[in-house]
């Protein structure tokens, strides 16, 4: 046995704190450019680095079955461009904490989505920890819990439409799991996800124009939280216990926060607070429960973030 593999919980910490910056950079974007672009240009970006992989892909795909094959462009239109594009709106209209914080809920959805997608059993214990979930977040969207807002709730259920279609992602990704390698699998979520995000510009018309100020902040949105932050996270997770993993995690809700108040000055109350801890201990306690316990709330599902 080889003793000298060390132990990767920093790098798992490290990812999570890359997507952390998410809202750094994508909320200046978001403000200037129509949702549609910003996606556009991410999936663009992201794609040309990927490119020299992309014909080995291609020939996987082509090797799949027809439901395999409609699952992968599932992924990548929905998962990749469709559910990017609602979490950038979400930025557009909302505050930079709240989207970044309830993307956590990508394993609350994810169980759900193995139940109805690929049947597994739902056990009675996925209610304590999905409906603290669901209250916390109900304290996070409005800064007064008794005081409901449109806008404050449209932001808040494009940000849970963006984690249901992300965690129905992974659920799909795991039907392709033995034909594809990760890899290929990302490659393909970029290529189809670029064809999603082309037909969303089309659909709603958007501007592709970008300012010459912009371009830098594009790049990074895609390379940093996006391609950099998970390529280091599957590396990291390979030599790091599943549950030091999941507190690992915890940097990137920590350093949305952080982010989101000092540098993009938003302002969370009292009970906005109350709820951002109660979201995250809920679902880092359900992926806790669900990588250390024989009896999991679902037989057998993936609660890694896996972002678009």
């Amino acid at each position: 046995m080889d003793t000298q593999v060390k132990d990767r919980t920093w790098l798992v910490a490290l990812a999570a704190a890359l997507w952390g910056t998410d809202a750094l950079l994508r909320k200046p974007l978001a403000d200037k450019l129509p949702a549609a672009a910003v996606v556009f240009w991410e999936h663009v970006i992201a794609l040309f680095v990927l490119l020299p992989w992309l014909p080995d892909a291609l020939r996987a795909f082509r090797r799949l079955s027809g439901r395999e094959r409609a699952a992968v462009v599932v992924v990548g239109v929905g998962a990749s461009a469709l559910a990017t594009a609602l979490f950038t709106q979400a930025f557009a209209i909302g505050d930079p904490v709240t989207p970044l914080v309830l993307q956590k809920f990508q394993p609350v959805f994810a169980i759900l989505a193995a139940h109805v997608l690929l049947g597994e059993r739902l056990r009675r214990g996925y209610l304590w920890f999905a409906l603290p979930a669901l209250a916390g977040a109900w304290l996070l969207t409005f800064p007064n819990p008794f005081q409901v807002t449109v806008t404050a709730a449209w932001s808040a259920l494009l940000a849970l439409g963006a984690a249901a279609l992300w965690a129905g992602g992974t659920v799909l990704g795991r039907l392709v799991s033995g034909r594809l390698t990760p890899h290929q699998l990302t490659v393909l979520r970029y290529f189809f996800g670029f064809l999603g995000a082309t037909a969303i510009v089309a659909i709603t018309g958007a501007s592709l124009t970008v300012h010459l100020g912009d371009a830098l902040g594009l790049i990074l949105l895609a390379l940093v939280p996006g391609l950099l932050a998970l390529s280091l996270y599957y590396v990291g997770l390979r030599a790091t216990p599943a549950a030091r993993a999941t507190l690992a995690e915890l940097t990137f809700p920590a350093t949305a926060a952080l982010i989101g108040v000092t540098v993009l000055g938003a302002r969370l109350s009292a009970t906005q607070w109350i709820g951002l801890v109660v979201v995250v201990a809920a679902v880092t306690g359900l992926g806790w429960h669900e990588r250390r316990t024989p009896k999991p709330v679902v037989a057998a599902t993936l609660v890694e973030p896996v972002r678009g």
